[in-house]
C-alpha cells in the first residue's frame, strides 16, 4: 500500500530464512481484513510500499534450525501477530505484547497478502493443520488466524456466559464472529446491531435472536426496548468509532461490561463520571489470537462453528486491488485471496 486508496501488486524478494527461529510459509490462502481499510481510507501517500496482510495459511517450505514445532510440507495457520508462545506475558494470554513478537508487514517482515511469508519465532506462532491443502474447511481454518479468534477475544473478555444478554454492534466480520463466540458460550440472547440485510441474515444463522437496525439513540432505544428497559450485560463492540463506544455506553445495564475490538479511530470518548457512577467495566483490545487456536480448532474440525462463511467473495492474487475496492464500497463482507 501507497497510501489511501493506492494498493498494487509487485515482486519482491523471495522470503529466505533469516534466524534460526524462522519458518518460510508458502501462502495458500489469505484475505482483505476490515482493518486493513484504515489505512486504505487514510494511509497518507509515500515512496516505499508497506507489505499488506496479516492472515494467512499456507504450507511451510523451509524451517531455521531451531525451528522443531513444524517441519517442511505441513500446513500451518498463522495467528495475525508472531509471537514465541514462551514469555511471561504470553503465558499471561498477552500475545499481542509477546516480547520477542510483532507485526507482519513491519520491520523487515512480510505481509501476508503474498506468495509467501518468512514468519519469525515459528514454533510459538505457526499452527498445524490436520487437512488437506484443498481441503473445503480451509476458510474456516482461515478465519482462526484473526476473525474468529477476535470475536471468541470479545466474548471472553465481556465474560459472557449461559443465560447472558449480548448486544453486538457491527454486522462485519468480527462482529459476526462475535455472534458465533457469544452463542458458543451459551448467551440466550444475541442482538446484532447491522443495517446490511445479507450480513444481518448470515448473523441470524450464526445465532443472533435479535437485529437492530437503527443507530444512535434510536438503536440504544430499541435495545433497551427488547431487553425490559434496562439494557443488556454484555456488549461487544466491533466498530471502533466514538458512535459506537456511545451506543454501547447508552445500551448496558449499570454494573454490565463493555469488550472493545474495534480498533478505535477516536482518542477521546465519554468515559468521566458517570460512567464510573455506573460500574461499568470497560474491557477488550487486541486479540490473543494464538491463546485461542488450540481451543476452537476441534469446534471447525467436527463442524460446530462455520466462522468461513464470512468470506463470500473470492479473488486471485493479482485481485488484490479489487478487492480492497469492493470491501471498501461495502460490496463484499469479506474478500478472500487464493493463491
Amino acid at each position: 500500500m501507497y497510501g489511501a486508496g493506492d494498493v498494487r501488486i509487485e515482486n519482491r524478494p523471495d522470503p529466505t530464512i533469516q534466524q534460526p527461529t524462522d519458518a518460510v510459509v508458502r501462502t495458500v490462502l489469505s484475505c482483505v481484513c476490515g482493518s486493513d481499510l484504515w489505512p486504505y481510507k487514510s494511509m497518507p501517500a509515500t515512496g516505499t510500499g508497506r507489505p499488506m496482510g496479516h492472515e494467512f495459511l499456507g504450507v511451510v517450505e523451509d524451517t531455521g534450525s531451531d525451528v522443531s514445532g513444524v517441519r517442511t510440507g505441513d500446513l500451518v495457520v498463522a495467528p495475525f501477530t508472531y509471537c514465541d508462545n514462551t514469555c511471561d506475558h504470553c503465558a499471561r494470554g498477552l500475545h499481542f505484547s509477546c516480547r520477542q513478537g510483532g507485526r507482519y508487514g513491519f520491520d523487515g517482515v512480510d505481509g501476508g497478502q503474498g506468495e509467501a511469508v518468512r514468519v519469525p519465532q515459528a514454533d510459538g506462532t505457526l499452527v498445524r493443520l490436520p487437512v488437506a491443502a484443498d481441503a473445503a474447511l480451509l476458510p474456516s481454518l482461515l478465519a482462526l488466524s484473526d476473525v474468529m479468534t477476535t470475536g471468541h477475544h470479545g466474548a471472553v473478555t465481556a465474560g459472557v456466559g449461559h443465560g447472558d444478554d449480548v448486544l453486538v454492534i457491527g454486522d462485519g466480520a468480527v462482529g459476526l464472529c462475535a455472534v458465533i463466540a457469544a452463542r458458543r458460550r451459551g448467551a440466550e440472547r444475541i442482538i446484532l446491531m447491522g443495517r446490511h440485510a445479507a450480513r444481518t441474515d448470515l448473523g441470524r444463522d450464526f445465532g443472533a435472536t435479535d437485529v437492530v437496525a437503527e443507530r444512535g439513540e434510536e438503536g440504544i432505544a430499541r435495545v433497551r426496548d427488547l431487553t425490559g428497559g434496562d439494557g443488556v450485560e454484555k456488549v461487544i463492540e466491533a466498530v471502533g468509532t466514538r458512535q459506537t463506544l456511545q451506543t454501547a455506553l447508552g445500551s448496558v445495564i449499570d454494573g454490565g461490561t463493555i469488550s472493545r475490538l474495534g480498533v478505535p479511530q477516536y482518542e477521546e470518548g465519554p468515559v468521566g463520571p458517570s460512567m464510573i457512577m455506573r460500574n461499568l467495566t470497560l474491557t477488550g483490545g487486541a486479540s490473543p489470537a494464538r491463546a485461542y487456536i488450540d481451543e476452537l480448532l476441534p469446534d471447525i474440525l467436527d463442524g460446530t462453528i462455520e466462522p468461513g462463511r464470512v468470506f463470500d467473495k473470492s479473488f486471485s492474487l493479482d485481485g488484490t486491488p479489487d478487492a480492497y475496492r469492493a470491501m471498501a464500497d461495502r460490496r463484499v463482507l469479506k474478500a478472500l485471496l487464493a493463491l
